[in-house]
């Protein structure tokens, strides 16, 4: 096969198929909104307006399709890194549309058309967008992730040089067969540790770059000499070979990595974290107020209730309980919560992370509480005060963070932003008693690509997952 063959169907043919069918479909959906609007029972629900026939309403519908399309683009819908990545595409789908009924129902608030734009029909059509371009992408991704069509669009990869990131990139390539990138081999440096995947020396590089037409050669060891950096460089460039490297100086944050130039030298470095910045914290901030503001009213009558319960059995004890949490920048708070277990349990339990499954300290209506996370509601509270979120990494006490961080890589970074209420880890199941390594590793991952869309996520998950089995 040439080799030019699958770069274009990456590059051009298939990103242009994607826009004309998106397009398409997109018109479709709109013509499917106007008659549910307009000749459907549907349309009784919305408010009397002119019916327009569809020949007057088609240039609405166009300024739709573009806006749509728009937002598509501008949300990066058609890179060739989402070609093979079903639900991140039908994410950033979602967030598109979403961004267009707002900026469609805006423009129809400002602006005064003829005929004028029914709100109704925006909500619809909304509603059909979101339908059929699932369909549509989830019949695209089907046909492309057939072998036949999947094994040209991927990308060859080679690393150069063999270590334990190099080992961890080919495991996370061969663990996904939908991943756009195919690990290859791996052409060995001078020092290396033997591997069955050895494509061979370096001294071969442009022999087996040209033999197994690799796409993307990956450097993975930074201790590589220079002059074989740079001869490897250039061998990269007479072949049209992708160059990459591991940037095994940062092993968390790596989002935030940026490029910049300082006088005439690139230096890369860390950058501010997208949710650090000002805007988007006053963002988060709102979304928490509002959210802490709703949970609270909605909670009072069931904390009232629990709050009866706790007192008759076990009379001697306070209601809440509060102990002190470690915070965004280190800052210890007070958490509160019902108390769900004996009085003075906490004096037994330092050498514990979490309470363990079956603790004979605990209340029977603890018990329940805790199964169904009950006794979290008073932390509305916190966040109200501004020392919790709704979403992020579950606060910890001041000396399990200590014992933590001295034997847990990349622990402490995670107290870069506010504790949660929940959050990634939690939804996936890394409660309690589960791994710390694997809960650690989750809130990294939420911190780097933290956004409301993604928050909004967390928080609708929660809900659904709201029974705690641990």
């Amino acid at each position: 096969m040439n080799a030019v063959q699958p770069t274009r169907l990456r590059k051009i043919i298939l990103p242009a198929t994607l826009v004309l069918g998106d397009t398409l479909f997109a018109f479709i959906s709109l013509a499917l909104g106007y008659w549910l609007r307009y000749h459907s029972p549907v349309g009784w629900l919305g408010l009397e307006v002119p019916n327009a026939n569809f020949t007057a309403y088609l240039p609405l519908l166009l300024v739709g399709v573009a806006f749509l399309i728009a937002a598509y683009t501008q949300l990066n819908l058609y890179e060739e890194r989402l070609l093979l990545r079903k639900f991140q595409s039908i994410s950033l789908i979602f967030k598109g549309t979403t961004f267009w009924l707002i900026a469609y129902l805006s423009l129809s608030l400002v602006l005064k058309f003829n005929p004028p734009i029914s709100r109704l029909f925006v909500i619809i059509a909304f509603v059909c967008v979101l339908a059929i371009m699932f369909l549509w992408r989830s019949l695209f991704y089907y046909l492309l992730t057939r072998p036949v069509w999947r094994e040209r669009i991927r990308q060859r990869v080679a690393v150069l040089g063999w270590n334990d990131e190099a080992r961890a990139l080919a495991d996370e390539l061969a663990a996904s067969p939908a991943h756009p990138y195919r690990f290859c081999g791996a052409i060995t440096l001078p020092g290396d540790t033997t591997t069955d995947s050895a494509l061979g020396p370096i001294d071969q590089l442009e022999a087996i770059l040209r033999q197994h037409q690799i796409d993307v050669l990956i450097a993975s060891r930074s201790d590589t000499p220079r002059e074989l950096m740079i001869r490897a460089v250039e061998i990269c460039e007479r072949t049209y070979v992708e160059w990459k490297i591991i940037p095994s100086s940062f092993q968390i944050l790596l989002s935030g990595l940026r490029l910049q130039s300082i006088g005439r030298l690139p230096v890369l470095g860390v950058e501010e974290l997208a949710i650090n910045q000002l805007f988007n914290r006053i963002v988060k901030r709102a979304v928490d107020l509002l959210g802490a503001l709703t949970g609270l009213i909605i909670s009072v009558p069931i904390i009232a209730v629990l709050a009866l319960l706790i007192k008759r059995e076990s009379p001697s004890g306070p209601v809440f309980f509060c102990q002190t949490r470690i915070g965004a920048g280190h800052r210890p708070f007070t958490l509160w919560k019902l108390r769900s277990m004996a009085p003075n349990a906490s004096a037994t339990d330092a050498h514990h992370v979490s309470t363990q499954r079956g603790d004979p300290r605990l209340l029977n209506i603890g018990g329940f509480m805790r199964r169904w996370n009950l006794d979290e509601l008073p932390q509305y509270w916190n966040v109200l005060c501004g020392d919790m979120s709704l979403v992020g990494p579950r606060p910890e006490r001041p000396h399990h963070v200590d014992q933590l961080s001295a034997v847990i890589p990349h622990y402490l970074p995670r107290h870069l932003v506010k504790p949660g209420m929940t959050g990634w880890a939690q939804i996936n199941g890394l409660r309690g008693e589960s791994s710390i390594p694997r809960r650690i590793q989750h809130d990294i991952y939420y911190i780097e690509t933290w956004s409301l869309w993604l928050d909004l996520q967390i928080m609708a998950l929660t809900f659904a997952r709201w029974k705690n089995e641990a």
